[in-house]
């Protein structure tokens, strides 16, 4: 970012479908699910994908959903590596074997990223809802692992799993792989619809801290380990895509471009589709990302906050999700006057004993199980 206009993007996150194996709880897609009629086609993305390029982009994350159910796949990888940028697959792993992976590779994928629901069997299970998921990743990962590609063994984190952080740590070791990502999962979509089933309790949250610095600390050199922390629990809150619009951007599997993945849930702003109008165009001039970029929109305290350049506020989505104005401070900010009030109903919510989850499912009504 400059004082006379926006930076260059960096990376781009590409959700090129809703459609997934997984019927995961916390999954952060809208509740709305878009079908497979409603997908960019595979020259659609290839343009989008040489658009990046020309405009700076470094890096595309290809996510879902579960991108692997796309059977261009390998093309549209090709066309990233054609274009010099790199790829990274974000994928459950139960639709990815030998054969995937090698195809994959010769198209030129550079990493993959493999999410694991739980470090054992049954955990696995239960938060995907598909027999045998457990196994399937983990052949998976070995498979990701033979073939010489880069492996972030990625764990999101929530009340059912929150004590298995340990067993995630052995898990990524014994997977070889060079990175563990422990996300504490982040109230959107799916998961905000089932906070109350999801919400770890501030104890375990500090427990599950304890053993991640502690492992950070003897892995050093072996294994790196991001620590996503929960929003409501942290004192400041995450600087969502590295501030809005300012580095990063995202498109939904019909092509809408949005400067995060929950930039859906503020109703004023209209975002462009990435298939119809120039990427560039987009990214510059759109009044959308003009929005929130940079600190001249912020109201206090985050107009005077001296992290106000750190945080940019925290996440747009999120404070109008949680305090009905994407303007105002993120009400996971301890500095939000709404802060106490959001974290008690949470917390009051995740006492009351719900344990059934709405488990996602495209093109059909959330089910209570």
């Amino acid at each position: 970012m400059s004082e006379t206009g926006p930076g260059l993007p960096i990376g781009i996150l590409a959700e090129l479908t809703h459609r997934c194996t997984l019927q995961c709880a916390y999954c952060s897609n809208p509740l709305e699910l878009l079908k497979a009629d409603r997908e960019l086609g595979t020259q659609d993305w290839l343009s989008i994908f040489s658009q990046a390029a020309d405009l700076g982009v470094l890096q595309v994350h290809l996510s879902g959903g579960e991108p692997t159910l796309r059977r261009d796949l390998p093309e549209l990888v090709a066309g990233l590596a054609e274009r010099g940028l790199y790829s990274n697959l974000i994928t459950a792993g139960v639709g990815v074997d030998a054969r995937t992976v090698e195809a994959l590779k010769g198209a030129g994928l550079d990493h993959v990223q493999i999410s694991f629901q739980g470090a054992r069997p049954q955990t696995t299970e239960l938060i995907g809802r598909l027999k045998g998921a457990h196994e399937r990743k983990l052949a998976a990962a070995k498979a990701v692992r033979e073939a010489g590609l880069p492996l972030t063994v990625n764990a999101p984190i929530h009340r059912r799993n929150i004590d298995e952080v340990e067993l995630f740590i052995d898990l990524a070791l014994d997977l070889g792989a060079e990175r563990l990502e422990i996300a504490n999962v982040q109230y959107y979509g799916w998961a905000l619809l089932n906070r109350a089933a999801l919400m770890p309790s501030r104890e375990a949250v500090e427990r599950q801290i304890a053993v991640v610095e502690a492992a950070r600390a003897s892995l050093k050199g072996v294994l790196a380990i991001d620590f996503v922390a929960p929003d409501y629990y942290a004192r400041y809150p995450k600087a969502c895509m590295g501030g809005w619009a300012r580095d990063a951007l995202m498109i939904t599997p019909d092509g809408t471009a949005m400067p995060c993945h929950g930039a859906a849930a503020i109703p004023h702003l209209v975002f462009d589709n990435a298939a119809t109008m120039p990427l560039a165009d987009i990214w510059y001039r759109s009044p959308a990302f003009e929005a929130y970029r940079g600190t001249a929109w912020m109201k206090e305290p985050c107009r005077s906050c001296e992290r106000r350049e750190i945080d940019f506020g925290g996440c747009r989505c999120q404070a109008m999700m949680l305090a009905g104005d994407a303007a105002a401070t993120d009400p996971a900010c301890s500095l939000s006057p709404l802060h106490r009030r959001i974290l008690g109903t949470a917390e009051d919510e995740a006492e009351s004993g719900i344990r059934d989850f709405r488990y996602r499912r495209v093109g059909g009504a959330a089910e209570l199980v």
